[in-house]
């Protein structure tokens, strides 16, 4: 392979990776935005769970059931975490480290949006 194959196959690459990212973009935005909102829809009837005085004085049960905003908000997020939602609101880095880790190999790197960065060969003495 001479060096204009490779510069090729590098371009090729880099066009293929940043695709793949910015593809992702959209997704993870639409699963920061619903993460954000039922974090704060359950910490707000969290907050509405914890001060009311009803709370100390019944059990458990009986005042999860009194606040149903709260019960479903709270079971929501759970369930969010359990479908993986953790991983789906930072996919592009996840992917990103990745190729880093795989890119070390060959002395390159790419930055957060898949741009290749490449790096100067070590002297060898």
């Amino acid at each position: 392979m001479n060096s204009l194959e490779q510069a090729e196959d590098l371009k090729a690459f880099e066009r293929r990776l940043t695709e793949y990212i910015a593809c992702l973009q959209p997704a993870t935005g639409r699963w920061r935005m619903i993460l954000i909102v039922v974090s704060v829809c359950t910490a707000t009837g969290a907050w509405n769970w914890l001060i009311d005085p009803e709370t100390q004085k019944v059990s458990f049960f009986t005042s999860l059931w009194n606040h149903p905003f709260f019960t479903i908000s709270c079971i929501t997020l759970i369930g969010l975490f359990f479908a993986g939602i953790h991983k789906r609101v930072v996919a592009p880095s996840i992917i990103a480290a990745r190729c880093r880790a795989v890119l070390a190999e060959y002395n390159m790197s790419c930055d957060d949006t898949g741009k290749l960065i490449l790096k100067p060969r070590p002297h060898v003495q």
